[in-house]
């Protein structure tokens, strides 16, 4: 009885610690697996970070030509042109306009104590010495002071449209090109679909890989005409801005200059 109790007690362990050994080994296995399995989506987000990181790494110029080229060296090749003769434009305009102002306060102030010290051609002096519109007319004004008031006051004007015309050349050219840039985009567009339905009557059935060529062409056309004439247009309204401060500086600055001369005939 006693070797029965001993029997059933030996085989009750041997198949508790048999339990737990598979237990043991299939909680490892699971282990081992979620662990292989975390690796390898680990691998996968790295490799496709790589990748991604790798696109990234193409970089905005890369991508630009390759798009550029995509979308014909003819019509894109026009407007870059555009683009460039509109910047070149553009940069020559800004840097005329900058070095065409003037502190209009101080130079009238100039103005004043040489005409209370040396007369008409001290102050015609300070205003060859000057550079700017707004010496260039206080010039001319003062030139014709000898001849009256209505005389100077007349010379003003007259050469104040000068310096304005002076300011605004070839401007007109920028606006030129912001109008052309984007009419060139949309003349690209259409071509781009004669050519897709060229394709597809010749071809006698609708498949998109027949058309999707001549549909990006003619959207590429678009946007880079687009974004040529909305570049520009920015330069543009800068230099328009920047023409009215300064035009709006001669005319204050012409009233003052006639103040100053008929308190200096009195």
């Amino acid at each position: 009885m006693k070797r029965l109790f001993s029997i059933l007690a030996i085989t009750g362990i041997m198949a508790f610690g048999t339990v737990n050994a598979n237990t043991t080994a299939n909680i490892t296995a699971s282990i081992a697996a979620t662990v292989a399995s975390v690796t390898q989506d680990e691998a996968t987000a790295q490799d496709v970070a790589t990748e991604e990181v790798a696109t990234e790494d193409l970089g905005f110029h890369q991508e630009l030509k390759k798009r550029f080229i995509e979308g014909g060296p003819g019509f894109m090749g026009i407007v870059l042109l555009c683009l460039i003769l509109g910047l070149a434009i553009a940069i020559e305009r800004i840097i005329f306009l900058n070095l065409s102002t003037t502190n209009t306060k101080k130079l009238t102030q100039e103005i004043e104590d040489a005409l209370q010290s040396g007369g008409v051609e001290a102050a015609k002096e300070v205003c060859r010495n000057t550079k700017g519109p707004v010496a260039s007319i206080f010039y001319q004004g003062l030139d014709r002071t000898d001849e009256g008031i209505e005389a100077a006051e007349k010379a003003v004007v007259a050469y104040g449209g000068v310096q304005m015309g002076q300011l605004e050349k070839n401007v007109s050219w920028i606006s030129l090109f912001i109008a052309l840039a984007p009419m060139l985009g949309f003349m690209g567009t259409v071509i781009g679909m004669i050519q897709a339905f060229d394709k597809i009557e010749a071809a006698g059935d609708m498949q998109p890989s027949l058309v999707a060529g001549g549909f990006k062409v003619a959207l590429l056309t678009t946007v880079f005409g687009l974004i040529v004439a909305i570049i520009l247009q920015v330069f543009y309204n800068y230099i328009i801005a920047k023409i009215d401060s300064i035009v709006n500086d001669m005319e204050d600055a012409s009233i003052t200059l006639m103040d100053l001369l008929i308190r200096y005939k009195k």
